[in-house]
């Protein structure tokens, strides 16, 4: 049993609060009565992501720019859950269809994680998607610029790897599903 205790939160307030971006500034009791005044945390939509592949054991994936990293990614197709109500599956299925025009022929969650709880309380749902096939042009919003880039599974590990595959929830999703596709004997 572990003897770490959680911190007590005194209060909270929102800071900032845009459509992009939300922020809010806690006060909290350490567990030895030391208090903490301006801890940040950003309040972030949860994330879907979805490692899809085609009949002819290709990755959809995607290439686009990021700002906060200035530059241009390797990574899994996804983003943000519309709503608090929105599932996972349903935000990656929309997610997919929306960023690359494909869709999958079946959903799998293969897990959820914290993306960053040290600053952010949010969870990104990470989802295989199987048989994808591609049913239409994509549907970007304005502000996006997306290439669709299609990763023969088989060198998918190696761009992890070489770091050509270098966003965190991307490579935990490349590795899990790389991990499924093995146990079902695909790989």
């Amino acid at each position: 049993m572990s003897s770490i205790k959680p911190w007590r939160l005194i209060r909270s307030a929102i800071v900032f609060d845009e459509p992009w971006y939300r922020l809010r500034r806690d006060w909290a009791m350490l567990p030895d009565g030391r208090q903490v005044d301006d801890y940040y945390v950003s309040l972030r939509p949860e994330v879907a992501l979805i490692f899809a592949f085609t009949p002819e054991d290709e990755v959809v994936m995607v290439r686009q720019y990021k700002h906060g990293a200035g530059r241009i990614l390797l990574e899994f197709p996804g983003g943000t859950f519309l709503q608090a109500n929105e599932s996972g599956e349903r935000a990656a299925a929309r997610e997919l269809v929306e960023e690359t025009g494909y869709v999958a022929g079946q959903l799998d969650l293969l897990g959820v994680a914290w993306d960053d709880p040290t600053r952010q309380d949010n969870r990104i749902h990470m989802y295989l998607g199987v048989h994808a096939l591609r049913v239409q042009a994509q549907q970007l919003d304005t502000h996006e610029d997306i290439e669709v880039v299609l990763v023969p599974l088989r060198r998918l590990r190696q761009k992890c790897i070489n770091g050509e595959l270098a966003v965190t929830g991307s490579l935990a999703l490349a590795f899990l599903g790389l991990d499924a596709l093995r146990e079902r004997g695909k790989l």
